[in-house]
């Protein structure tokens, strides 16, 4: 199985120079900059782009083909890219279905403004549906105070995207969704990522300290919980979690073909042929080749229905549950393959050891498992996932 096929937006060229500069931002725990500008200059950072913001209008399922491949060779690179792929690429899709609440996003993003996600919050475990961060309603916008945690694309973004809580009427709150200009004053970013794998994202704290945010770039006001729901939530959900299942794919595809080469050359003293005559080398092997049909079949699926405008019901379930099977799967594939490299895989000098760290990391990604599981069985079951004790 090989990656997908270049693209003059991801040329070969790049992808070996991203391949080989991977593992010194990881030992260096140090921020992708050369992979960045050369991306930024390729258009790459355009690809949602609508074509009349100047970008070639990829949809999602295109979109996930490109981002598997930048990631088979660069993880943390096109996890962090990610981050701004789904801002885009979620006001592309309200664009096309007649919202033009986020159109200011293009017109930034087509003049080289680069969109971050701040959605993440210690403690919560419902990201875009609460908040911890307070919103206070002032004369011609918004005083934002939170702390917000993995912050992707911490040195270079423009926009912070994110959301905070207005509790004015205890009885009606609304969940706030803006984006914090980089000019403003008001926050801070603290540098703490130092983490298990996907070190080069740089996914630092961010401190908002009633920082004022204007009208102008706060596209939405809705009720809290899933009853506000809507095609922004859902956009960021299909391009985000969606974006996350592409890059874990690309890692275990990495992972897997470098078993497959890998293991003929290999030998035992207890063998008179190489390791891949192993039985159970070739039972891992089919294992791992048996996930990585099921992440893409799973994978194609969904964002094709996504990208051709399909109208399921349950698209909060197929999201959450795509995401998570593929994540999961992709990380199988990658721990299979540190089983069969024999113990090599364990040298930082393997690639195949930062790929197993880097794997990890997705299953942090929201949803996670216990919020992917409740998501799921809560909407099956017709129990309604706003009710005020979700447990008891």
């Amino acid at each position: 199985m090989a990656p997908p096929t270049a693209s003059p937006l991801l040329s070969e060229a790049m992808l070996q120079r991203f391949r080989e500069r991977a593992p010194s931002y990881d030992r260096e725990n140090r921020f992708f900059q050369e992979d960045f500008d050369e991306l930024r200059d390729s258009g790459y950072l355009d690809i949602a782009l609508p074509v009349q913001y100047g970008g070639p209008e990829l949809r999602l399922d295109e979109v996930n083909k490109l981002q598997k491949r930048l990631a088979y060779y660069a993880p943390a690179t096109a996890v962090a890219v990610n981050m701004h792929l789904y801002f885009t690429g979620m006001a592309a899709d309200l664009l096309r279905a007649g919202d033009n609440s986020c159109e200011w996003v293009l017109r930034e993003a087509a003049n080289g403004k680069i969109f971050a996600a701040g959605h993440g919050e210690a403690g919560n475990d419902l990201p875009l549906f609460l908040s911890s961060s307070s919103a206070k309603r002032v004369a011609g916008g918004w005083e934002i105070t939170g702390h917000k945690i993995f912050g992707s694309l911490s040195p270079v973004w423009d926009y912070l995207g994110f959301h905070a809580m207005d509790t004015s009427d205890p009885n009606a709150p609304r969940i706030v969704h803006g984006f914090l200009p980089r000019d403003t004053p008001g926050y801070r970013i603290e540098e703490t990522w130092d983490t298990l794998g996907m070190r080069a994202t740089m996914s630092q704290d961010t401190i908002i300290e009633g920082a004022f945010v204007p009208d102008e770039y706060v596209p939405l006001v809705c009720p809290v919980g899933f009853a506000g729901a809507g095609l922004f939530q859902l956009g960021i959900f299909a391009w985000g979690l969606m974006g996350f299942a592409a890059v874990y794919s690309g890692i275990a595809q990495r992972a897997f073909d470098l078993i497959v080469e890998k293991t003929p050359t290999r030998s035992s003293v207890a063998l008179t042929r190489s390791m891949a005559y192993h039985p159970e080398i070739q039972h891992g092997v089919a294992e791992m080749r048996m996930r990585l049909d099921t992440i893409d079949a799973y994978l194609a699926r969904t964002v094709s229905d996504w990208a051709s405008g399909v109208e399921h019901a349950d698209w909060p379930i197929r999201l959450v549950s795509t995401k998570y099977v593929c994540v999961n799967a992709a990380y199988e594939v990658v721990d299979i393959a540190l089983d069969l490299s024999g113990g090599a895989g364990v040298f930082k000098r393997n690639r195949l050891e930062q790929l197993f760290r880097d794997s990890r990391m997705g299953r942090f990604h929201p949803a996670n498992s216990m919020l992917t599981h409740e998501i799921i069985g809560k909407l099956c079951l017709g129990v309604d996932p706003d009710e005020g004790l979700r447990w008891g």
